[in-house]
């Protein structure tokens, strides 16, 4: 299964749900779902809502993230 950082945004609730867990912008989200999540946000979002990355499958969603950051 290849999970990509679309796939844990929509888990978390959506672009605002997760600008608001991370308190950071809807639009800084926005760009997560182009570019990747950033190694560190990923990090506190592991730590925040693991349920979603049992879900999703952790060592997965990382691979993803970094494929999409590089």
């Amino acid at each position: 299964m290849d999970t990509t950082a679309n796939d844990v945004i929509d888990k978390l609730g959506g672009t605002g749900a997760t600008a608001r867990l991370c308190e950071t912008s809807p639009g800084a989200v926005s760009q997560w779902r182009r570019d990747g999540i950033p190694a560190a946000r990923l990090m506190y979002l592991k730590l925040a809502r693991p349920d979603v990355f049992e879900i999703v499958g952790a060592g997965e969603t990382a691979r993803a993230a970094s494929q999409e950051a590089a």
